[in-house]
């Protein structure tokens, strides 16, 4: 992580979860860590709580990113403030347990395509042009999901799966296009297991994969934060094309 020193990360979704552990870590890392919520004062709580010289290099900062001008508006706070981008962690998400075909759902499905899927697009474009215009060779994060590449059986899944198998395809997408490009611009997908979130805690006891879910062995978000920190130490010319991390002993 010595190359990245100083340097300055935006990490979307970071009021709780695996954002959470992440900015903490690229705090304690040293660097320059941006923590884009909607409930920015869990941010903030957050960094209260940290040494103080870990908790200077943490801004909170409040973003709606299921909104595009929430978004815009925070990658313009940090062109102004620190110059720019250099490591985007696209791991804000949402999940509810409604069924893709059940009644009166297009408000949850609505909002799952544009925290899942269109956030990530967004942030990831923005960013991009931050690190194309300072000539930047930065990196670009997108927390997927084991869901990302099969759909197990549960109830209420919805758009969440169809999601991450979006998130598949936009990693692959923006990393055809930064090679076209020319740039040495690298993109990741990160796709946990099960991990002990408030994301899974919605889900209450539904069987997943034919089992119930509470019972699963399961991650905690240090464990996908330290994922993170492993991807971006590697040197230069080392791309980490998909990080899987699953808990030992998990069926699906």
């Amino acid at each position: 992580m010595d190359r990245w020193q100083g340097k300055v990360a935006i990490v979307t979704g970071a009021s709780s979860g695996m954002g959470a552990a992440t900015a903490v870590k690229l705090a304690s890392a040293g660097m320059i860590t941006v923590g884009l919520a909607r409930r920015v004062e869990r941010v903030e709580a957050l960094r209260d709580n940290l040494p103080a010289e870990i908790a200077a290099r943490l801004y909170p900062f409040r973003c709606d990113v299921s909104c595009e001008e929430d978004i815009l508006k925070a990658f313009a706070f940090v062109e102004d403030k620190f110059g720019g981008v250099d490591v985007l962690i696209n791991n804000a998400g949402t999940y509810k347990c409604v069924d893709l075909l059940a009644e009166d759902n297009s408000d949850v499905l609505r909002e799952s395509l544009a925290v899942n899927v269109l956030a990530a697009a967004f942030c990831s474009r923005e960013a991009v042009k931050s690190m194309k215009r300072r000539s930047v060779a930065g990196h670009i994060i997108l927390i997927n999901s084991i869901e990302g590449h099969k759909v197990p059986v549960y109830p209420g899944a919805n758009l969440y799966p169809a999601g991450k198998h979006a998130i598949t395809a936009i990693t692959e997408t923006i990393r055809n296009e930064l090679r076209t490009a020319g740039t040495k611009i690298k993109v990741t997908s990160v796709s946990p297991g099960l991990v002990k979130t408030e994301m899974i805690d919605v889900c209450g006891t539904i069987a997943y994969g034919g089992e119930d879910i509470t019972s699963l062995p399961m991650l905690q978000p240090d464990d996908i934060a330290d994922g993170i920190l492993y991807v971006l130490g590697t040197p230069p010319h080392v791309q980490v094309h998909e990080l899987t991390i699953k808990p030992v002993g998990e069926p699906v």
